[in-house]
């Protein structure tokens, strides 16, 4: 039986024992078997089904693996969060950003797992954006743990952090909990309570190392997943706009220094026909400096060069592969200066394959990555603190990268679009229409 077979009836498994007719009901988690790729699986089933989902480890060492094996669809509507006080903060911005951007984007899941986002952050707006504007104002005081369980449909907590928000779910997940594996109560809030137990060995087992840097490794793993995601996240968002400007400018563009062109012309005329009105005069040179401006906007995207450019269609398997690349070769799981680099120049080549839809140079840059990868055991605590350091400021750089683009007018009209589409309608045809009816006016008052 492969491993994803296995993993799927484990999570059916699970499934069906949640639906049983019992409150409470305990599983073990098969020996060797890996419990974050079933409890992923669980995750997904249950968001399609329109539960919400509480997934409780006994600490956070089982985030990452839970985190590392969410689909991609789903992984936005996902709060995985630690207790790590110094980690917490940045792995909820990181989150909030990542669900931003999900849903400003053209809904490309497939399914209503993003329409029924929409409306349930519709019912809880003023919670939605006190979170938003916590991710941009310093001084907004931090969501409060009431406000996260409300605009998140599916949480994974490590258990201390569940207990004192008092986090709950319709279904809620006891992963080796020690104080809730022999016991018959469910958890509180939950209409349905599955208790995992290991079976034989640990399924979330950690190196044999200190608490210290065990603790080091789990904030490494999940600051690691969260910035992968966001690269992810920035990667198609930068892909999908350059696409929506190409069509904006062939579309849009043109008609509008066209026009733009004409309405100088008319002003023009308009003035010389009196040439000592003064507010004539004015609206001749606004409407010159702007057919100006409009001519080299269009001319300067004429000029470059689209000979070899593909329109961006990354579909699940093409996200996946680079997905799974860049949690191998990002730059930020470097340990020192020397592999930093070999790591940003991998990490370049695949954003751009990723972009070109370029399945065969991912696939390469793998290759490359295997033949130069050397194991270095477990990281010292200066190594690790390199790498949380890192990861930490890439994030913070991801997200102020997500706001400016968040922050144009050309994504605003993107936004608008993806809406309109969502409701059949084409945004930028309907405008190009519009400019064409603007355009024909023009040039008849001109003839007169």
């Amino acid at each position: 039986m492969t491993d994803a077979r296995r993993d799927a009836e484990t999570a059916g498994r699970w499934q069906a024992r949640l639906k049983g007719p019992t409150a409470q009901a305990v599983d073990t988690v098969p020996a060797g078997h890996d419990a974050g790729a079933a409890l992923a699986l669980l995750v997904a089933a249950a968001l399609a089904e329109q539960h919400g989902i509480l997934v409780v480890t006994a600490d956070d060492a089982g985030l990452p693996p839970i985190a590392n094996a969410l689909d991609i669809a789903v992984r936005p509507l996902c709060l995985v969060l630690p207790a790590a006080g110094q980690i917490m903060p940045i792995a909820l911005r990181a989150s909030l950003s990542l669900l931003k951007s999900r849903l400003a984007r053209a809904d490309d899941s497939g399914d209503s797992l993003w329409s029924q986002q929409r409306r349930r952050l519709a019912l809880a707006d003023a919670e939605w954006r006190h979170c938003l504007a916590w991710c941009h104002e310093a001084t907004e005081a931090e969501p409060q743990p009431a406000t996260l369980l409300r605009v998140f449909p599916a949480l994974v907590l490590p258990c201390r952090l569940a207990q004192v928000w008092s986090a709950s779910a319709e279904w809620v997940i006891v992963v080796n909990v020690p104080s809730f594996v022999d016991s018959r109560q469910a958890w509180p809030g939950a209409q349905r309570t599955l208790v995992l137990n290991q079976g034989g060995s640990n399924a979330f087992a950690m190196p044999t190392v200190s608490d210290h840097q065990a603790g080091q490794r789990a904030e490494i793993d999940l600051l690691t997943q969260e910035v992968v995601d966001l690269e992810l996240e920035l990667a198609t968002a930068q892909a999908e706009i350059a696409d929506f400007t190409d069509r904006y400018h062939t579309l849009i563009g043109a008609r509008i220094a066209r026009l733009d062109a004409v309405q100088a012309e008319l002003a023009a005329r308009q003035l010389a026909a009196n040439t000592d009105d003064i507010e004539a005069a004015r609206k001749a040179d606004q409407a010159h400096e702007r057919a100006w401006r409009s001519r080299q906007e269009h001319e300067r995207f004429s000029a470059r060069d689209r000979s070899d450019a593909r329109p961006f269609r990354a579909d699940a398997d093409l996200k996946k592969l680079f997905r799974s690349l860049a949690q191998k070769i990002h730059p930020d799981r470097a340990r020192d200066d020397a592999d930093r680099s070999w790591r940003t120049q991998l990490m370049t080549e695949a954003n751009r394959a990723y972009r070109a839809n370029d399945r065969q140079a991912l696939q390469e840059i793998f290759s490359l990555w295997a033949e130069g990868a050397q194991s270095t055991g477990v990281p010292t605590a200066a190594a690790a603190e390199y790498e949380l350091a890192h990861l930490k400021r890439r994030i913070g750089e991801i997200e102020a990268e997500l706001n400016r683009l968040f922050a144009s007018r050309l994504y605003e009209l993107f936004t608008a679009a993806g809406i309109a589409r969502r409701a059949g309608r084409d945004l930028l045809q309907e405008m190009a229409e519009r400019l064409d009816a603007d355009i024909l006016l023009a040039r008849t008052q001109l003839a007169r």
